[in-house]
């Protein structure tokens, strides 16, 4: 998590400086703390309060690994917000706000893929087999989707939240994020509405050094959060290869506890074998018999047979 918020830090960088006092809006009534020379000036202690707030949401949000998408087209924010953005490795918007990037966003995503399919014709040749004048179209092409949606390009579904510098200017953006429920983390002057934001951070949206103050804490609460999901994955990681080292061992523990059952199994084999052996009768009768049946047999001639035969009729008679 980020650093606690000073007041003192806020104080220099002038995130307390307001609009003139005709130029403001009644809704931002309970964030100011005084008027001085026609000037509303901001009561940092809830801008402090604020900033914590956002940043533990987006800390939150950073987190669980979804993409906060930052909007800044002003010219005094537009490197500022760029800068912050890219080392937090989040898309942001600081050239003219595309309509309907969030609610045509299936379209903003074509001409994305248009982008890179530029990028492929470079690398195969297929550029090359182009006329001049239309390769000269066609960098021109590729030069604006850059412009516009370079910054966008990793962006394959829409962000979890907005972070918007002065949402007066940029309330197209406000109008379509609020009809799709995706929650809007702004910096509000004393201009504007701060119900229209979900979560609002009131301060001066004009000065660089103010959004820059801003915009970098919001940064860090980001970042912070990435580190501890990827500390997370690493020790879940960890954990699994553990497991995965563990379970060879395991399962030749457990194949040497069924070892000694399958032994005795195979010793107790042989004796059931012998038990199936036939055993000898040991019955007088029975052996007589297997006695007279180990004799060779002798087998009679035809004449003794017929003479038998003539002995038999003989005494009949």
């Amino acid at each position: 998590m980020a650093n606690k918020v000073e007041v003192k830090e806020l104080l220099d960088a002038g995130v307390h400086f307001g609009h003139l006092t005709r130029r403001w809006n009644p809704n931002m009534a309970p964030y100011i703390y005084m008027e001085r020379n026609g000037i509303h000036i901001i009561n940092l202690y809830k801008s402090a309060a604020k900033m914590q707030e956002a940043g533990e949401a987006l800390n939150k949000i950073a987190a669980s690994g979804r993409k906060i998408l930052f909007v800044a087209t002003k010219k005094q924010a537009k490197e500022i917000v760029a800068e912050h953005a890219a080392k937090a490795n989040m898309p942001y918007i600081t050239e003219r706000w595309p309509g309907g990037m969030l609610t045509n966003f299936i379209t903003i995503r074509k001409a994305v893929k248009k982008m890179s399919s530029i990028d492929r014709m470079k690398k195969d040749g297929t550029f090359n087999t182009l006329s001049k004048k239309e390769r000269l179209q066609v960098d021109r092409l590729r030069a604006k989707l850059e412009k516009n949606l370079g910054s966008i390009s990793e962006m394959s579904r829409l962000p979890s939240a907005l972070f918007v510098v002065d949402i007066t200017r940029e309330h197209i953006a406000v109008k379509e994020a609020q009809k799709l429920n995706i929650p809007i983390f702004a910096m509000v002057d004393t201009n504007s509405d701060p119900r229209e934001v979900e979560y609002v951070i009131p301060s001066n949206d004009d000065a660089s050094k103010s959004i820059d103050k801003v915009v970098s804490y919001m940064a860090e609460s980001i970042i912070a959060g990435l580190s501890e999901r990827k500390s997370n994955k690493d020790a879940k990681e960890e954990g699994s290869d553990e497991k995965a080292a563990k379970a060879p061992k395991a399962k030749k523990a457990k194949a040497d506890a069924e070892a000694p059952s399958k032994d005795a199994e195979d010793k107790k084999a042989p004796k059931e074998a012998k038990s199936e052996v036939e055993v000898p009768s040991t019955d007088a009768e029975d052996k007589k018999a297997m006695k007279e049946a180990k004799k060779d047999v002798k087998l009679e001639s035809k004449e003794e047979t017929l003479e038998k035969a003539a002995d038999s009729t003989e005494e009949k008679e």
